[in-house]
């Protein structure tokens, strides 16, 4: 696949409820909305973001406190979160979305599926949080007392030598593990104030020392007749592989893609890959049409 220019794609701001919020945006079609993870950016998705914007109008946001978007009000809930991208939606004006939604963005399109049914056209889960308790012992240990006091400390140094190693793996033509790269990445931005806060905030609503407090397994069935693509890494160190095969043994019309020898972040370490596989599955599917009297019978059913 061809190097992907950053530059194609455009970085804007609106003011939604009176705060500015940052996204990304490129090219024209139906929309596929790419909501990013814990202490991520929009521009985790630079790499796939030009393929995919050949056939769809793709927006990347920054949530609040994120990237260049103003802190939130202080709620970085999941069901939060959901509200702040419907708001967006409707401020640019689109009505329905296909959500692609990596980590804690992952569990943040599932929430927003549940609360917004009607505006999902389709739900790829990227890597996905929400699906089960266990998580990688990284984020276990940014939930501990005093967590807050450890990472301003260190978080300057870590960015220094998370440069230095880049930097010397280059030298010996070797190239970062993405996984590495981006937790230094993500590690290093919290050295800002407002960016620690809200990462922790959002950290706190989704994950204590015993793992993820928040689960969206009882209420998949709920999704069971969107066309839903479920994609992981084989090595994935932050939530296991495991999560991703139970949801799609739960949803038997979904799909999953498990990439070999690649870890959390699949569309920065296999980008050509992942565009190809997600625009396949837009190419194969037809949007779901929401239908109220069905969605509430399912309530009942269960």
């Amino acid at each position: 696949m061809p190097s992907i220019d950053a530059s194609f794609s455009t970085a804007q701001t609106v003011s939604v409820h009176g705060r500015r919020v940052s996204f990304l945006k490129a090219g024209e079609g139906p929309l596929l909305l790419l909501i990013h993870g814990m202490a991520g950016t929009a521009h985790n998705w630079e790499p796939v973001i030009e393929p995919l914007a050949l056939h769809n109008t793709v927006v990347a946001p920054d949530f609040p406190g994120h990237g260049e978007s103003e802190p939130g009000g202080g709620d970085y809930s999941l069901g939060s979160l959901a509200s702040g991208l419907r708001d967006l939606m409707i401020s640019l004006g689109h009505e329905r979305a296909t959500l692609v939604g990596h980590s804690l963005g992952g569990g943040v399109a599932l929430q927003f599926t549940y609360q917004f049914p009607e505006m999902v056209e389709r739900l790829v889960l990227v890597s996905s949080g929400g699906l089960g308790p266990e998580v990688g012992a990284i984020l276990r240990a940014a939930a501990l007392p005093g967590a807050d006091l450890f990472i301003r400390a260190t978080s300057r140094p870590g960015a220094i030598a998370g440069g230095l190693i880049s930097n010397a793996a280059g030298k010996i033509g070797l190239r970062p593990n993405a996984d590495l790269a981006e937790v230094g990445r993500a590690y290093a931005s919290l050295s800002d104030a407002d960016r620690r806060k809200a990462f922790l905030s959002t950290l706190h609503a989704v994950v204590d020392t015993d793992g993820q407090r928040v689960a969206a397994l009882d209420r998949l069935y709920l999704a069971e007749d969107l066309p839903v693509l479920i994609v992981w890494g084989e090595r994935d160190p932050i939530i296991p592989v495991g999560h991703g095969r139970a949801a799609h043994a739960q949803l038997p019309g979904s799909h999953l893609e498990v990439f070999p020898d690649v870890g959390h972040v699949p569309m920065m370490e296999s980008p050509g890959r992942f565009a190809a596989v997600l625009q396949r599955f837009l190419d194969d599917t037809e949007p779901a049409e929401f239908d109220g009297a069905q969605w509430r019978a399912r309530f009942s059913a269960k």
